[in-house]
């Protein structure tokens, strides 16, 4: 008897996992109480009543904090790490240097951002 081949068990886990999907929200479905009406159905956005057209134009710096704000998220997240390997042996001035320079990539961005006037709220 031979064993199953590695993508054969990549696949079935697959299978497994969108399986247990389908039963949770199938046994959801299930289980739940329905009474709609008219009130329960109406759109609701943040607490507001819907008015109006649901056309809004977005100032494009809005998207400019928010992929500031990711990047910064990733980089606390290698910084994390980062931070708890650093005084392990064999991690000591190269690793430093190395998230020296990740940092300095982010710090010329951030000054960039900043001197082009992105991060000033208008």
């Amino acid at each position: 008897m031979s064993p199953l081949p590695p993508y054969a068990v990549v696949g079935f886990v697959v299978l497994a996992g969108v399986a247990l999907f389908v039963a949770g929200t199938q046994g959801t479905r299930l289980l739940r109480p329905t009474a709609p009406t008219r009130d329960k159905l109406l759109t609701y956005e943040s607490g507001v009543d819907p008015v109006g057209e649901g056309w809004a134009q977005t100032n494009v710096r809005y998207y400019l904090y928010a992929y500031l704000y990711v990047v910064f998220a990733v980089d606390a997240m290698y910084l994390l790490p980062w931070a708890t390997v650093l005084t392990l042996p064999g991690f000591g001035w190269r690793t430093l240097a190395e998230m020296g320079v990740f940092i300095g990539v982010l710090a010329i961005g951030l000054a960039h951002a900043w001197r082009r006037g992105v991060l000033r709220w208008v």
